[in-house]
């Protein structure tokens, strides 16, 4: 039995899930935010497999920081530029399904990014809905806990927060 299983799923995942996971893949995202009247709002985004609201995010690309991926896929997926944070405002974990059932452990490092311009056309605007939002109302949105805890304590002054 222990012989067929290491067969279908292979040597190195069966070792993997006997003596524990592999380090968390690293996400970078980008937390939008704009002022607004009565404080800040930011942006959350659709994703395109179940249409779940979450932050734009997605892996680094050769020679990015997590800062300058952060801002890539705001442009990318929320048509949105701005300033990113050179520090991180937190992070959160989840795991990522692939289509080959594995699962990745991933750990997503928040970037805040103050919004200076909304985009008429960009890359993902087809796939993708956008929504601007207090932080508190946009936390009971999300699915992950820990991302719903870090963007309910995004009020107050960002800028003081994403320095």
């Amino acid at each position: 039995m222990l012989f067929s299983h290491i067969r279908r799923i292979g040597i190195a995942e069966s070792l993997r899930r006997i003596f524990g996971g592999n380090p968390p893949r690293v996400q970078a995202a980008a937390l939008p935010w704009r002022p607004a009247a009565d404080g800040v709002e930011v942006l959350l985004v659709t994703s395109r497999g179940s249409g779940r609201w979450v932050l734009p995010k997605g892996w680094p690309e050769a020679g990015e920081t997590l800062a300058e991926s952060a801002l890539r896929e705001a442009r990318e997926e929320a048509g949105v530029d701005g300033k990113a944070s050179a520090e991180a405002f937190g992070h959160y974990y989840y795991s990522k399904v692939l289509s080959s059932g594995m699962q990745w452990h991933c750990q997503v490092e928040v970037y805040p990014v103050e919004v200076s311009r909304e985009l008429k056309k960009w890359p993902e605007m087809k796939e993708r809905e956008r929504r601007w939002l207090p932080p508190r109302k946009a936390a009971e949105m999300v699915q992950e806990p820990d991302l719903a805890e870090l963007i309910a304590g995004f009020a107050g002054n960002p800028r003081e927060i994403a320095v």
